[in-house]
């Protein structure tokens, strides 16, 4: 029976490194990299099986690749593994189509153990995430990042990239589009989250994990 086909992302090269040392003898590694962009080129041409990604990541949030993932390769298993053990994120994580939410204090074997019930067609969430926040998140209680959902995907994108100090010229080589639509969607962004300044978008995609702090 051929390896599972798996790609890792996260832009730490440590963290990469150990995922390495865990996975290489079960399962064939396909590629690593270390933004969300990078991430999606890789993910079309590489089509995994499983993507093991972590959510703070720059260019491309792992919540808002996950999403788009979804699209590129429809069939691939989504691992999260994250230092975010909130339970927005977690939320957010199944939401866009997860299937298993890992802490990277987690045990090493848990992992393995997220992979097992995703190929097995289960969710899995590491027990680290106390019992509380499970009942907030199985009751879909929480609405703390509502207001994030009123935005477009385009607009979470242009948000991200903002929020890391890249210039209007520099985001819309990166998108493919003109300047002048990116400031347009800046405009759409403050205008919706009622926000004014740039400091103010900052603070935001940090406090709604568009722009991680790791």
């Amino acid at each position: 029976m051929p390896k599972l086909r798996i790609l890792l992302a996260d832009d730490h090269l440590l963290v990469l490194e150990g995922f390495r040392r865990i996975l290489e003898s079960q399962y064939e590694l396909v590629g690593t990299v270390e933004d969300g962009r990078a991430l999606l080129a890789a993910a079309k041409e590489l089509q995994p099986d499983i993507v093991i990604l972590d959510i703070s990541m720059p260019l491309l949030n792992g919540i808002d690749a996950a999403a788009q993932l979804k699209k590129i390769c429809p069939s691939a298993k989504i691992i999260i593994v994250t230092m975010h053990a909130d339970t927005e994120y977690v939320q957010s994580a199944f939401e866009v189509g997860a299937t298993a939410y890992v802490l990277k204090r987690s045990a090493a074997d848990e992992l393995e153990q997220a992979i097992r019930a995703a190929v097995m067609g289960h969710s899995y969430i590491t027990p680290l995430i106390t019992k509380d926040m499970l009942n907030v998140f199985l009751s879909k209680t929480s609405d703390t990042s509502a207001d994030t959902h009123t935005l477009t995907t385009r607009q979470r994108e242009v948000l991200q990239l903002l929020a890391e100090g890249r210039t209007a010229k520099e985001i819309a080589n990166l998108l493919k589009i003109s300047s002048r639509t990116i400031e347009f969607h800046k405009s759409q962004i403050l205008t919706r989250l009622n926000l004014h300044t740039t400091a103010d978008l900052i603070k935001y995609a940090l406090t709604h994990g568009i722009m991680g702090t790791s």
